[in-house]
């Protein structure tokens, strides 16, 4: 983690340069192609990087993500690509914005559908999957046909790491089994609470079947949990698996009567703790026992914010944003000679680095 921001001068730019590549990626391939490289955590970090950012500093996610939402404001409808969401306050807009840019280019999509994609790709990163990371920034892309991507980021403020999760619709079998495109981390741990992975299939079942025997139930269970004498090793603590209001979240997931782990997740004031006490009293009460697995897998162009490996060299940058936007415009007039060559470039460097 990096303290600081992108300075004005830089940030301006790179949400041209941002902006441009977007256009250009969407006229030769479409938008959902942008989706798919979005959702690449290589593919992202080498974009940051292209715009001038620090490939370790957590900042490359939030400046990245603003870049592009700036980049493409006011040509969203034209490009078929829309962007939503940002870091902090801004990630708590995604719905409205969400419902908002729907309902002006009149998507022949049903915009509630991505608001709920929204918050579960945000609930199962904060709360199924427990790795120590906090969310603080959450960006959702979609477009006219109604696939998106999703690449949020979460900080752990003891180890002073962040960690980037990616989503692409297309791609997911779904949102409670292995729905990551890609995730990107520092380190990984030795161990998570991974309730989305394909091996936590029977937990989760469990889970569903505890809450329909209703709060007494899972009350007598976890009684007895906290009865046991749970060694000082174990990361979970005993007042971990007792969180406040957990008897009013019992109630309210048997009314709401969830039908799957999905339909959990969506469960009002079900957060981390409360799942992690239901895990506990299904695995004592069936035998089932979660993941513990951590899911999260392991070139500069214009230099970087903090001059590493070398400052940023403005007309450099000035010069790429010029070529590109020429580019652009003159294929749009039916001289596509430099956005070929800019293409043609491509074949000079292997696919996928």
């Amino acid at each position: 983690m990096h303290g600081g921001k992108a300075p004005r001068w830089l940030f301006s730019r790179m949400c041209r340069l941002a902006g441009l590549v977007t256009e250009m990626i969407v006229a030769e391939y479409g938008p959902e192609k942008m989706l798919e490289r979005l959702s690449d955590p290589r593919w992202f970090q080498a974009f940051g990087c292209v715009l001038g950012f620090d490939w370790h500093s957590s900042g490359v996610t939030t400046t990245a993500c603003g870049a592009v939402k700036e980049g493409i404001r006011g040509r969203e409808v034209d490009l078929g690509f829309f962007a939503a969401g940002g870091k902090g306050a801004a990630s708590r807009k995604t719905p409205e914005e969400i419902l908002r840019q729907a309902d002006a280019a009149a998507l022949p999509v049903d915009a509630a559908s991505l608001v709920r994609a929204s918050r579960l790709a945000a609930k199962v990163d904060n709360t199924a999957l427990q790795d120590g990371y906090q969310l603080y920034h959450h960006a959702f892309f979609f477009t006219r046909s109604g696939a998106w991507s999703v690449v949020q980021q979460g900080m752990n403020e003891a180890a002073r790491y962040a960690r980037r999760y990616h989503w692409h619709s297309p791609t997911m079998p779904g949102f409670v089994n292995e729905p990551h495109s890609g995730i990107a981390a520092e380190q990984k741990a030795s161990r998570v609470l991974n309730m989305v992975a394909s091996e936590s299939a029977p937990a989760r079942d469990a889970v569903v079947n505890l809450l329909a025997q209703g709060p007494a139930a899972v009350a007598r269970e976890l009684a007895l949990v906290h009865r046991l004498d749970l060694p000082a090793r174990h990361w979970i603590a005993p007042e971990d698996i007792r969180p406040r209001g957990f008897d009013r979240v019992l109630i309210s997931a048997y009314e709401q009567a969830p039908r799957c782990f999905e339909d959990v997740l969506e469960v009002r004031g079900l957060g981390p703790k409360a799942l992690r006490a239901l895990v506990m009293v299904a695995e004592l009460a069936y035998g089932t026992a979660p993941s513990w697995r951590d899911p999260a897998v392991y070139s500069f162009a214009h230099g970087g914010k903090d001059g590493i490996p070398y400052p940023v060299d403005r007309p450099v940058y000035d010069g790429t944003v010029a070529l590109l936007k020429r580019a652009i415009q003159e294929s749009e007039m039916g001289r596509s000679e430099k956005l070929a060559a800019v293409r043609r470039l491509a074949s000079f460097w292997p696919e996928g680095v």
